[in-house]
């Protein structure tokens, strides 16, 4: 059973842009409880059910998207997907100039998809913040109690994680902001990356220590082994390959027949692949009458085919994130996940999805590949009408993934045995043979396992710091340059400098 996230309503409107703003002790018109400043501590301890609407309330942070304040949403597909090797912008040449720059490593502090993320990730962490203040206030029982704020800190350190892989240090905000803190010079300006990393693993390892086993609570809540997937991430990305081993160890080795890999591939990123053996953590979605509160808006009709050339039938969407030549050709012939990753639009004829719609020839249709990934069926899954809110779960950690971050650690501590078992299994799944354990080709298989999995870009940098020289060749093979020691980060959007009256710095090189 999935929780009811839409008991607690994501409404409608705009939301504040500044990172001031984000501080403030009200809800920003998200919450519909009361503010933070109008919820009595009487009221909270004699209510306990405040204590769990305000953590759905953080959960449904994630479903924002659309072209305002992003988590997981069009903005974010841009900064992670887009911005790599994976994918060029798509849509028409000249749709959507600041996805355009992105692509192309031209964007400026100005752009505005980079201010949509910062937005969108200090309005959930500004969420958190309240819901952990309040939460601590409340009568529950103490492991009752352990387990949502557990919950929180899992979904903050996810935030800060992204915001640091985007931005690098970024203000540290660990607390709701009494009144006189609000706008002061402590709480706008930024903090270290090695802080900020701190700060996640500390919230990271809280979860793990207090959130249930997988099983023990309702699907899609944060459990132990989400919490230890990604705390294993944070440490391959710190090059701590011990901790990311150990972590990762206890979900492969102490699992057994609680996760696995699902089969087919493609499968994975269906109706019938939601929540299944492979899912660690996973954004959820449903339907509902009022179709506003329960997907992220725009995240699959952005990505879906679109109408070019002849025209003459009903697309499936805007167009973005298209696959590149250089993903196609990276796969291995025979490789299941090539075709379950990417929608290839034949020249002449039409192309029929996995559900029988036809997609005509490629003189009807704008681009040539789309992401399968990201595709969600009008016909054979459920949805309420509106395609702005098509229910896709996003898969935000895998099984399969769990299994290469334990294999890259083991090969880098020198246990090849580990790694061969982690990706001879991956591979197994794929129709492939065995490969040797190379950090190396554990990095292929990264690439073409996660394809359009909004974790490329991200990827690229890591390994440029575990073996400099990779990531220029690579983006210069697309016709892009990438300038070493800048495009490692996204600049500090200038309106949040703007209103922090400069007291935000900006990145090197913007």
């Amino acid at each position: 059973m999935k929780p009811n996230f839409s008991a607690f309503p994501r409404r409608a409107g705009t939301a504040a842009l500044a990172l001031t703003l984000a501080l403030a002790s009200g809800c920003n018109g998200f919450l519909d409880v009361a503010p933070q400043g109008q919820l009595s501590e009487d009221a909270i301890r004699n209510d306990p059910g405040i204590a769990q609407k305000l953590v759905d309330g953080v959960y449904n942070t994630m479903y924002l998207g659309g072209f305002g304040p992003d988590i997981h949403g069009l903005q974010f597909v841009i900064l992670t997907d887009i911005a790599s090797d994976d994918a060029d912008k798509g849509s028409t040449p000249t749709d959507y100039n600041d996805a355009l720059t992105i692509d192309n490593f031209t964007l400026t502090p100005s752009n505005g998809t980079v201010n949509n993320a910062w937005t969108g990730y200090y309005q959930g962490i500004s969420r958190a913040n309240q819901a952990l203040d309040k939460i601590a206030l409340t009568t529950v029982p103490d492991a009752t109690k352990n387990n949502l704020l557990g919950q929180v800190r899992f979904l903050r350190g996810y935030f800060y994680f992204n915001m640091v892989r985007l931005f690098g240090g970024v203000p540290k905000l660990d607390r709701v902001p009494t009144a006189s803190e609000i706008g002061s010079p402590q709480l706008q300006q930024r903090a270290s990356a090695a802080d900020i990393y701190a700060f996640i693993i500390s919230d990271l390892q809280f979860a793990v220590d207090n959130l249930p086993l997988k099983g023990a609570t309702e699907t899609g809540r944060a459990t132990k082994a989400a919490a230890q997937g990604l705390l294993a991430k944070v440490y391959l990305y710190q090059k701590n390959y011990q901790k990311a081993f150990d972590l990762t160890e206890e979900i492969v080795k102490g699992r057994s027949g609680t996760y696995g890999l699902f089969r087919p591939y493609a499968d994975i990123w269906r109706t019938a692949g939601a929540n299944s053996v492979e899912s660690i953590f996973e954004v959820q979605a449903g339907t509902n009458a009022s179709c506003d509160n329960s997907a992220v808006n725009l995240y699959t009709v952005s990505q879906g085919p679109r109408a070019g050339g002849l025209r003459g039938w009903a697309d499936l969407g805007f167009g973005f994130n298209n696959p590149t030549t250089d993903l196609a050709n990276a796969y291995e012939p025979n490789d299941v996940r090539k075709n379950g990753s990417i929608i290839f639009i034949k020249p002449k004829g039409p192309t029929v999805l996995w559900d029988g719609f036809r997609v005509p020839g490629q003189d009807s249709v704008e681009n040539s590949r789309y992401s399968y990934k990201a595709y969600h069926s009008r016909t054979k899954e459920a949805n309420c009408g509106n395609n702005d809110y098509l229910p896709k779960n996003i898969r935000v950690l895998r099984y399969a993934e769990i299994l290469l971050i334990h294999a890259e650690a083991a090969a880098q501590l020198g246990n090849a045995g580990a790694a061969q078992s982690d990706l001879d299994a991956v591979r197994s799944r794929a129709g492939l043979a065995p490969t040797a354990p190379t950090v190396a080709n554990i990095w292929k298989e990264r690439r073409v396992e996660l394809a359009l999995e909004h974790d490329r870009f991200f990827d690229l940098v890591r390994q440029e710091s575990v073996t400099p020289g990779r990531i220029v060749p690579i983006f210069a093979a697309q016709g892009k340059t990438f300038v070493k020691g800048k495009h490692e980060l996204f600049p500090i959007p200038q309106p949040q400098i703007d209103l922090s009256g400069g007291l935000l710095t900006q990145n090197p090189g913007y």
